[in-house]
C-alpha cells in the first residue's frame, strides 16, 4: 500500500486558499498548549478557527484545568481572536472505551479508541456550528500515528458530513518549531498523552531510566 503525504496533502490546502483568498471555517480540536501553538502558526491565516477543547481522556480534573488554562494563556498571549469551546470534564466516555484495554501501551487500540471519540465529538460541534472543515493538533505528535488519526478524521467526516482537514504538522520541523515555541512562552509541557494509563506507564520508564 503506497503511503499518503499527508503533509503535502495538508500543504496544497494551504496553497489552494491562498491563491483564492478564501478564509473558511475550522473547528480545531486541541489536546493541549504545546500541540497547538505550531498548529495555529500553520493554520491562523488561512482559516477562521473555533478551538475545541475536548479530551475526556486527560485526568486527573486538575491536569486538565492546567493544560485548559495554558491553551487559553497561548493564544492571548500569540495574540489571536480565536474562541475556545471547552467541553466539561467527564472521564466516563474514555473510561468504558478503555475497559480492558488499561495495560497497552500508548498506540494501540486503547488509543484508537480515544481518537476516534474525540474525532466523532468534534465532527459532530464543527456540523452543529455550520465549519467548513474540522482537524486536530494530534498530528504533531512523534507518539501518534498520524496515518491512523487522518484515516479516522476521513471516515468521521464520511458520517458526519464535514470535511475533513489532512494533517501532518510534524512536517517542516513543526514538532521542533513547537518546541522552540514552548520555550518562548513557557508553556507548561507534560511527560504523559493524557489519561491515567499513559501516566503511569511514563512514570515506569522513568522510574527505570533512574535505575539504570
Amino acid at each position: 500500500m503506497q503511503k499518503i503525504n499527508y503533509g503535502k496533502m495538508l500543504d496544497d490546502t494551504l496553497a489552494r486558499l491562498q491563491k483564492s483568498g478564501e478564509k473558511p471555517s475550522l473547528l480545531l480540536h486541541a489536546c493541549c498548549a504545546p500541540c497547538s501553538s505550531h498548529t495555529l502558526t500553520v493554520l491562523a491565516e488561512r482559516f477562521d478557527i473555533t478551538i475545541y477543547f475536548c479530551n475526556p481522556n486527560i485526568a486527573p480534573e486538575e491536569e486538565f484545568e492546567y493544560r485548559s488554562s495554558e491553551l487559553k494563556r497561548l493564544v492571548s498571549e500569540m495574540g489571536l481572536s480565536i474562541n475556545i469551546i471547552e467541553e466539561p470534564y467527564d472521564p466516563e466516555p474514555f473510561f468504558a472505551l478503555a475497559k480492558g484495554l488499561e495495560k497497552l501501551p500508548e498506540r494501540s487500540e486503547r488509543c484508537q479508541r480515544c481518537i476516534e471519540l474525540r474525532l466523532k465529538m468534534s465532527a459532530a460541534k464543527a456540523k452543529e456550528l455550520g465549519c467548513d472543515y474540522f482537524t486536530t493538533t494530534l498530528t504533531i505528535s512523534p507518539h501518534k500515528d498520524c496515518s491512523f488519526i487522518n484515516r479516522c478524521g476521513g471516515m468521521t467526516a464520511e458520517k458526519y458530513g464535514v470535511p475533513y482537514l489532512f494533517s501532518d504538522f510534524k512536517k517542516h520541523d513543526g514538532y521542533k518549531h513547537s518546541i522552540e515555541l514552548s520555550k518562548q512562552y513557557g508553556l507548561y509541557r507534560q511527560n504523559y498523552c493524557g489519561c491515567v494509563y499513559s501516566k503511569i506507564n511514563s512514570e515506569k520508564q522513568r522510574a527505570h531510566r533512574e535505575d539504570n
